[in-house]
């Protein structure tokens, strides 16, 4: 596959942002985005999938992949948000942006948004595209793609569970997983990211090595754990918190002293 057909992947995506910036204007709510984040991916690897000529076993199990944690991802998101306002993030840029913020988040939070996951698709664009037989590359990015799944997927039925129960409102969740990382849902997300990758290189697609890095750094400085941390760190019971548990790459030396803090 050429650069070409691989920019012809970001088509569908930006007209998914265009739709997706409608329906905010209406529900006045751009966190929707949210939502969608993962579906991005689901989009262009589907994209790729329908236009390679030779659909190979890794194909088929890259865009399998895909869909599963796409989907798990996008509705996890969308429960976790249903009935809410907008999200207190997308509340202070849309503050920082006035007036016209309804136009400029077009640009600033769709179309922004839909790129930066048509490159961080990039490996999976390659894996999928690709007709090379299977190599322990491939082996080893089920193996971290499924650990990235286990992390992200049980920390988030924890965090779920733990809010659903009113005894634990006001309450820090520091057991299970949330023992081992402060963020082990976005822990799980950098293994899944590394794990695609690792499908790519084993096409010898080593230069797509970006995504996962800038993946990384949303998932650790721009979008993900350190921003998450400004709101909490203020937070009763956080601080203590923070000096006994990793703040994101899992610690098993806190295991054991898990306790809940009230706030």
């Amino acid at each position: 596959m050429n650069m070409p057909f691989y920019i012809d992947a970001l088509i569908p995506l930006i007209i998914t942002s265009i739709i997706l910036w409608l329906l905010s204007i209406k529900k006045q709510d751009v966190s929707i985005v949210d939502s969608v984040w993962s579906i991005f991916f689901i989009i262009a690897g589907t994209y790729v999938f329908i236009n390679t000529d030779n659909i190979s076993a890794r194909a088929i199990i890259v865009l399998s992949l895909v869909i599963i944690w796409g989907t798990r991802l996008s509705a996890y998101i969308t429960i976790r948000h249903w009935g809410h306002d907008e999200d207190h993030r997308y509340q202070q840029i849309r503050e920082r942006n006035q007036p016209g913020f309804k136009y400029k988040s077009l640009y600033l939070i769709f179309i922004f948004q839909a790129t930066v996951a048509w490159l961080v698709s990039i490996p999976i664009l390659y894996a999928i595209d690709s007709t090379q037989d299977i190599s322990y590359l491939d082996w080893i990015g089920i193996i971290l793609w499924s650990a990235g799944m286990y992390y992200e997927s049980i920390s988030d039925y924890q965090l779920w569970k733990f809010k659903r129960n009113p005894d634990n409102k006001g309450k820090l969740l520091t057991t299970g997983l949330w023992a081992q990382t402060r963020h082990p849902n976005y822990f799980g997300e950098f293994l899944i990211s590394w794990g695609y990758f690792c499908f790519a290189a084993a096409t010898e697609a080593y230069l797509t090595i970006f995504a996962p890095i800038i993946m990384t750094f949303l998932l650790m400085k721009f979008s993900g754990a350190e921003l998450l941390e400004k709101t909490m760190k203020h937070r009763d019971g956080y601080s203590e918190y923070m000096n006994r548990t990793n703040a994101f790459f899992p610690g098993l030396k806190n295991i054991g002293k898990e306790n809940e803090y009230n706030t």
